[in-house]
């Protein structure tokens, strides 16, 4: 027994519950037949456990010892974060044992739940490398429909997508930051070597973790000079970066076939601009069916798509929506456009709204209007504004809890990233079973 006890322990820890299975079986008790579903899924799992330990200790008449693991293998074993299973995830190439994204596998790893099916990742060949480079279009010539236009004629890394990422949730004031952090000597130019600094970053991040020593400092400190950034890469365990260089997209954008021409801050901002734009023209694309204009349902739904909501809650706001909406004008996508970069600002929104309701009382519409506009500099629409209190305002009386409207928009602003990592494995199944047993009782 205790084998099997052991073996049942393994198997739950190989588990991966989404949040489907919740709503599932919410839907059940609901029709009074919880208790079959519960049978089932008790069946499953029995014969799951008898199968594995049958396999694991049925077919073989060797005993083998419980050995320790060495502490490199240990230092190996760390949990990987939302990010990195998201890259992983979505990572359609690869190129001497690197994982990369294409500019279309960025764009759905930002509005897709899951990748486009395909058989296995495509290994490139030098031949293709040079090939990307040579189609990838100088930064003077980029567009909000770049990324649209290469599909699959370019690599972005992994620290290159945690940069991207980083730029949708940018407010224009910050985009002057991000440049002088890339600028390590202060000239207002960034060079290619400045730039690699990211990567370098996630080799000593990677080695931290693990608690592994940096071996290259002591030798840059005596020779004096300063190495080329990937002497200090690593080879780490998922393929998400190795010691080799590689133009990809984004240094070939910036800096040239070549890799000598400066960025400046100018086409830093426009790049910046221009991803942000592309990213909100395909999430409204979705919704408009070529139409000029949203639906405020749809409206809604985008700005709920990334939050843990159950489908109870989640109804209860377009229900509440339904109701309230008399003027069914649609949203345009300057409308979607200006509030989205409100989204950005929303850490300056919750300061103003502190300073200006001080005892954390519901605001008017008045009120998130004059706070809106000091953040952004840009007014939104009285339409927006009545669309967004006929979704968050819980009673109808014309004022919005600000605290549950901003916890409801930093999920929709980091695009679930903070739920993610509550929502799978096996956290996911035992919060699932503990609901499931409240409403048993």
């Amino acid at each position: 027994m205790a084998t099997i006890g052991r073996t049942s322990s393994k198997l739950l820890q190989k588990l991966q519950i989404s949040p489907v299975l919740h709503r599932n079986l919410s839907f059940a008790r609901g029709k009074n037949v919880y208790k079959n579903v519960w049978a089932t899924c008790a069946c499953v799992f029995g014969g799951g456990v008898v199968f594995y330990a049958a396999k694991l200790y049925g077919f073989s008449n060797t005993v083998y010892a419980l050995k320790a693991k060495p502490p490199e293998e240990l230092s190996k074993s760390v949990k990987l974060t939302s990010r990195e299973r998201r890259f992983i995830k979505f990572a359609s190439v690869e190129y001497g044992g690197q994982l990369y994204m294409t500019p279309q596998d960025f764009l759905e790893s930002v509005v897709e739940q899951e990748p486009r099916p395909r058989l296995k990742r495509r290994v490139l060949t030098i031949k293709e490398i040079e090939q990307l480079r040579d189609q990838t279009p100088p930064l003077k010539k980029g567009s909000p429909q770049m990324f649209r236009n290469l599909r699959d004629k370019g690599i972005i890394s992994y620290t290159e997508y945690l940069f991207l990422l980083s730029i949708l949730t940018k407010p224009a004031s910050g985009f002057q930051i991000a440049f002088n952090m890339f600028d390590t000597d202060g000239n207002q130019r960034v060079d290619k070597n400045e730039f690699l600094v990211m990567e370098k970053i996630f080799s000593f991040a990677w080695k931290g973790k693990r608690g592994i020593q940096d071996e290259g400092v002591a030798g840059e400190g005596q020779s004096g000079k300063e190495g080329s950034p990937q002497e200090s890469y690593i080879n780490d365990d998922q393929g998400l970066q190795r010691r080799h260089n590689v133009d990809t997209l984004l240094q070939v954008h910036f800096f040239g076939k070549k890799g000598t021409n400066d960025l400046k801050f100018e086409g830093f901002r426009q790049f910046m601009e221009n991803l942000q734009t592309e990213v909100l023209e395909l999430e409204f694309h979705e919704f408009s069916k070529g139409h000029e204009t949203i639906s405020e349902v749809d409206f809604a739904k985008i700005l709920l798509r990334y939050t843990y909501l159950d489908t109870d809650e989640y109804d209860m706001y377009l229900d509440r929506l339904l109701d309230r909406v008399r003027d069914e004008r649609g949203i345009t996508f300057e409308e979607f456009k200006t509030f989205c970069q409100f989204l950005n600002n929303l850490e300056d929104f919750t300061i103003a709204m502190r300073m200006y309701t001080l005892a954390d009382h519901p605001i008017s519409k008045d009120e998130f209007h004059r706070a809106v506009k000091i953040c952004t500099g840009v007014s939104q629409s009285t339409h927006l504004v009545r669309t967004v209190f006929a979704i968050f305002d819980a009673d109808g009386d014309g004022l919005l809890s600000y605290k549950e409207f901003i916890a409801i928009m930093k999920d929709r602003l980091h695009r679930g990233f903070k739920s993610y990592a509550k929502n799978e494995g096996w956290e996911a199944f035992k919060t699932c079973v503990k609901q499931e047993m409240k409403s048993a009782v």
